[in-house]
């Protein structure tokens, strides 16, 4: 259903307002992070694979015995000798890259065991010679070719260190105590380490991949993979990358140094797109993992159906994050995520200042990524704990949320035009029934206090949104509450769009751009303080604006009235505390609510006062007033359920209209003049400038007629 057919008495003006915005945001520069060949999602019929504990059908291992043996010294000795028996057979017929082994592959069910060691696949290293150096494909916006399946089959080595391409249930060990015993390492001379691509039924096991200019370990068009106890590390965009996959499993994995996330399961099959919360199975389930010292633990655009419990993201820019944002991915808009029992905290790094002051430009070997230093791919707002770009039917239940300077949760909108669908319908499709319920928010798993920021940081917009009872601040100050059961709403909100200001910050905030060094001035996101953020940039100018005018409509007109006055020093109260609020962090404050308080009372107050001589005038302003309390109610005490726009859009098209009518008339001759108690008729004398007895030298009574006032009122 359309929203204009939802919301068929919203007036033209706001609809207008609203389609305004929209093509702003569509004006906005497209932003894209993984591109990919055009890709279908798989059909479903596969499965998760089990792992295979028989004895490996290939081997690989390097030839240095020595080296080997120190490597192994320090193992248990069930293992250490099992070790040694691997490495007697794969002298002899072992390999020694991992390529030449999954080229080996000749049929579906084999294992391949990798034995300690340190593999930089040298034969894949050099660069592409012949028809690999001159394929014909578009580029993407990082400037990496966007291979079809047959150029990857064409030329391996073009882009990853090991191809796996068409292989059926092929299982890949490391035989190491540790996951660090087995390295295999790119040396930032490829795109991915490992990509599996249409190959259903992998499954990778104890070993590490590092140090490339994307991904160390990419599933792509996979019905049924396991990443069991892997390491990712040190890698321009991501740690584990799946995409377009079904019938997943990521356990006991860890992911850190990456510039995006640790963990992407980008468009997950979108297998429950159009139900509820009640959902036959999930396509991808992430367990036991971290990720940490990333700009984002976890991410997924159009991660969909994925199930995420009991693992822990930390010490990265942000937690987690889910969006709609990037064209090109199957399954937008992103939906059906459920997250559990996941330790989320003290996701405070900041690494936007890597990019300020040049390191992120130097070529990746140089950059240090080996020391901490992570290049941030793309706009994330630091110290958050979960954020919502643009997401539909998420779960978030009972995790624990906690030691963001930020907020705990972030829930914004993505309008379609960003990524890339233009239909009016699909505009406001994002950002609906997300549930958050039964979160410990602001106290670790031992119970102590350990505070975020705010706990809930939302635009506005959406329907269906519910959140637990109690959290420990928010912006808007109080939010739709969840019911006992799923799809059960204490109170609900259905607004086609945020609150303007919050809008523009998200704009603003996400004009960002990494490979030009760009970082958006205005936005707190990567450092503005004071009067360079954007919402103090506003508050100013409005208030400047509101002084002026308000200050020239009480000195001509109210300056005499008594409740004029009060009024007028009302509003001048409220202006103080609306930049004053806005300088603050996101903390549980009553500032902006008051703020809009005593702004509602300085126009309701100066509207009673204009009554007796400019009528039309005093209904607008009590119109304004009535909008601004309107809004104070709807951000401190209870969001109005049911209605398509936030009062806050409604009030700033009236003030508009207010401050051209308001100049108009302070602008017209007379003067204001003292407060008298009502004369004949009922008039206030002192609200209408004395008559002079005498002939006016500017006119005649005889020679000209009263000219008749825009508002209605004499001039």
């Amino acid at each position: 259903m359309s929203w204009t057919r939802r919301f068929p008495a919203v007036p033209a003006a706001l609809l207008a307002a609203l389609l305004a915005l929209l093509s702003l945001l569509a004006a906005a520069p497209t932003a894209r992070a993984h591109e990919e060949r055009p890709v279908a999602l798989p059909d479903g019929s596969g499965s998760v694979p089990q792992y295979r504990a028989a004895e490996p059908d290939l081997l690989v291992c390097k030839i240095d015995r020595l080296a080997f043996e120190r490597r192994i010294s320090g193992f248990p000795q069930e293992l250490r000798q099992r070790n040694l028996d691997l490495y007697d057979r794969c002298e002899k017929n072992g390999y020694r890259h991992l390529q030449a082994a999954v080229d080996a592959v000749d049929r579906p069910g084999m294992n391949i065991a990798i034995l300690p060691g340190l593999y930089e696949e040298e034969p894949s290293l050099p660069k592409p010679a012949g028809e690999c150096a001159e394929l014909k494909a578009p580029s993407s916006s990082l400037g990496y070719q966007i291979l079809s399946y047959e150029q990857q089959e064409k030329c391996r080595h073009n882009q990853n260190l090991v191809a796996i391409l068409g292989k059926t249930n092929l299982q890949i060990e490391g035989t190491g105590a540790t996951r660090t015993d087995v390295v295999i390492d790119a040396k930032y001379q490829k795109l991915n380490a490992i990509r599996a691509d249409r190959s259903n039924g992998v499954y990778f096991r104890n070993f590490t991949a590092q140090r490339t200019t994307f991904n160390s370990l990419y599933v792509l068009a996979g019905d049924g993979f396991v990443i069991d106890d892997v390491l990712t590390r040190w890698n321009d965009e991501y740690g584990f990358l799946t995409f377009a996959s079904d019938h997943g499993l990521y356990k006991n994995c860890e992911s850190y140094g990456n510039g995006d996330s640790g963990i992407y399961p980008g468009s997950a099959s979108n297998i429950n797109d159009g139900r509820g919360y009640d959902v036959p199975r999930y396509s991808i389930e992430i367990t036991g993992c971290r990720s940490h010292h990333n700009m984002v633990g976890y991410s997924g655009t159009a991660g969909d159906s994925v199930w995420v419990h009991d693992n822990e993201f930390d010490q990265n820019m942000g937690g987690a994050s889910m969006d709609s944002a990037f064209p090109g991915h199957p399954g937008l808009p992103q939906n059906h995520a459920r997250f559990e029992r996941n330790l989320i905290h003290d996701n405070n790094a900041d690494y936007y200042h890597h990019v300020a002051d040049g390191t992120c430009a130097k070529p990746p070997v140089e950059r240090g990524y080996e020391q901490g230093v992570v290049c941030p791919q793309i706009s994330m707002p630091p110290g958050t704990g979960i954020i919502t770009a643009g997401g539909n039917w998420n779960l978030y239940e009972n995790n624990w949320v906690y030691g963001h300077r930020r907020a705990g949760f972030f829930l914004s909108a993505v309008p379609a035009f960003i990524r890339g669908e233009e239909q009016w319908s699909k505009q406001t499709d994002t950002s609906h029934h997300n549930r958050y319920a039964g979160n410990v928010l602001g106290k670790d798993r031992s119970g102590a206090s350990r505070p975020n920021g705010t706990d809930v940081w939302w635009d506005g917009q959406g329907r269906g949104n519910c959140w637990q009872d109690g959290p420990d601040g928010s912006t808007p100050g109080t939010l739709p509450q969840c019911g006992k059961e799923r799809g059960q709403l204490s109170g609900s909100s259905a607004r086609l769009v945020g609150e303007p200001v919050k809008l523009t910050q998200l704009m603003v905030c996400a004009d960002y751009n990494v490979q030009a060094r760009k970082l958006p001035a205005g936005c707190d996101w990567y450092g503005a303080r004071g009067l360079e953020r954007v919402e103090t940039q506003i508050a100013v100018a409005v208030a400047a604006v509101l002084l002026l005018v308000g200050g020239t409509l009480w000195w001509r007109r109210l300056r005499r009235s008594r409740l004029g006055t009060v009024a007028s020093l009302l509003g001048l109260a409220g202006l103080a505390l609306d930049v004053a609020g806005s300088t603050m962090p996101l903390v549980d404050t009553p500032v902006p609510a008051l703020a809009l308080l005593l702004l509602g009372l300085w126009w309701t107050g100066a509207g009673l006062a204009l009554r007796p001589g400019r009528p039309w005038l005093a209904r607008l302003t009590l119109l304004l007033g009535a909008l601004t309390l309107l809004d104070a109610f709807d951000q401190a005490v209870l969001m109005i359920p049911w209605i398509p726009l936030s009062p806050a859009w409604v009030r700033a098209l009236v003030a508009v209209v207010w401050v051209l009518w308001a100049v108009v008339a302070s602008a017209r001759p007379g003067t204001a003049a003292p407060t008298r108690p009502a004369g004949p008729g009922g008039d206030p004398a002192g609200d209408r400038a004395p008559v002079p007895a005498g002939p006016s030298p500017a006119r005649s009574a005889a020679a000209e007629p009263p000219t008749p006032h825009p508002d209605g009122g004499p001039a």
